[in-house]
């Protein structure tokens, strides 16, 4: 796997949400994704944001361009990273329609669905890292 590029898009305040899915749209099509699958990411990144901004209390969306030379496939991994106090019980935020009642009401499961790859690091009180990667 070659990494083609990479940035950061912080996101603390309302409007970063709305950037962070505005810049997903943009590597999206950069890297020849589908309309679905387009749709399918900024749907999970819209989710995700709003978790770091809200849950985590702000934090950044790291992305990376990535070509996978055994398929030919392009991929765009995001990664959402907050130092706030971390999920405290995980098997219950990985189950399907629970909600906390704010935001999109997808959760981490509605998002892991839209995703090819999905990668979730918490620690109460040091944090969330969640990753996730479309294929082209």
């Amino acid at each position: 796997m070659t990494l083609r590029s990479s940035g950061t898009q912080p996101i603390h305040i309302e409007q970063d949400v709305v950037l962070a899915r505005q810049t997903a749209r943009k590597l999206a099509t950069e890297c020849g994704m589908r309309l679905i699958d387009l749709t399918k990411m900024v749907t999970a990144v819209s989710e995700l944001a709003r978790n770091t901004m809200v849950y985590g209390g702000g934090g950044d969306m790291d992305w990376e361009i990535h070509d996978r030379e055994d398929d030919h496939k392009v991929g765009l991994r995001l990664t959402f990273r907050d130092e706030g106090p971390g999920i405290a019980d995980i098997k219950l935020a990985m189950t399907d329609g629970w909600t906390s009642g704010s935001g999109m009401g997808l959760g981490l499961t509605g998002a892991k669905r839209l995703v090819d790859e999905f990668e979730l690091e918490t620690e109460p009180g040091k944090g969330t890292r969640i990753t996730i990667t479309r294929w082209t």
